[in-house]
């Protein structure tokens, strides 16, 4: 079944590939909820991802994303992620990698095209619209960081609850869906939209759609072939 994946791959002329949590989580980043030990054990993470949160504790939820950052910061890229970097390196064009995970490990494997639908956990970004006085030099150090001048709050750039999907990103997610012959869903649940609907755009436009997870997902009802290995073992024999 792999070979006929292989061949798949080998003749498409555009190929998106949707990655989930299950990719990092084969590298060793926490899940979401993973997230809560030690102190932070007491708290539901979704009381902390969100804008009230940040506005009603600004330096409780910073922390919490300094914390997860660290632990992010300690995994590396798998051979998942560097088979599909290799891949775009070999194959220009050809490939939209797009991602629901925050932990830039695609990036970090050597992917230069990612299309991160949910935001970098690395970045930041101004709270509110940033004002004339709000640029990197004016920006004092703290927990969280913010202008010197007017106050303005540096956030974590990813998509709290409660947020809308970054439009360009989404844009170019969707045209990608519409446009390819062969979509890899790989390592995700399915359950997250607007993402997982992005399966359905590409199947409902004539692609082919192969789920590579190693526990069966809602998206296995319009996948050609659905490949139950782990990514860091699955990508690489079929990329290669």
């Amino acid at each position: 079944m792999s070979d006929e994946v292989r061949h798949w791959i080998q003749e498409a002329r555009h190929i998106a590939v949707l990655t989930g949590a299950g990719v990092s989580a084969e590298s060793g980043v926490p899940t979401f909820r993973d997230a809560q030990t030690g102190l932070w054990a007491r708290f539901n993470p979704q009381d902390l991802a969100t804008e009230s949160a940040f506005r009603a504790h600004p330096q409780r939820v910073w922390d919490w994303y300094v914390f997860r950052r660290e632990m992010i910061a300690a995994v590396e890229p798998n051979a998942g992620h560097r088979a599909l970097a290799d891949f775009a390196r070999r194959h220009p064009a050809r490939m939209t990698l797009i991602t629901q995970n925050v932990d830039g490990l695609h990036q970090r494997g050597g992917h230069t095209e990612v299309v991160a639908l949910h935001g970098i956990i690395g970045e930041d970004r101004w709270l509110d619209a940033p004002r004339a006085c709000c640029r990197s030099e004016s920006i004092e150090a703290g927990r969280p960081p913010r202008c010197r001048v007017c106050g303005n709050l540096r956030r974590p750039a990813v998509v709290w609850f409660g947020e809308h999907l970054p439009p360009d990103a989404l844009e170019r997610a969707e045209r990608a869906a519409r446009d390819c012959e062969l979509m890899l869903v790989v390592g995700t649940s399915g359950e997250v939209y607007p993402a997982a609907g992005l399966a359905f755009t590409a199947h409902q436009s004539g692609a082919r759609v192969v789920v590579v997870n190693p526990e069966p997902t809602p998206l296995d009802a319009i996948a050609e072939r659905c490949l139950r290995e782990p990514s860091a073992v699955c990508l690489p024999l079929l990329l290669a």
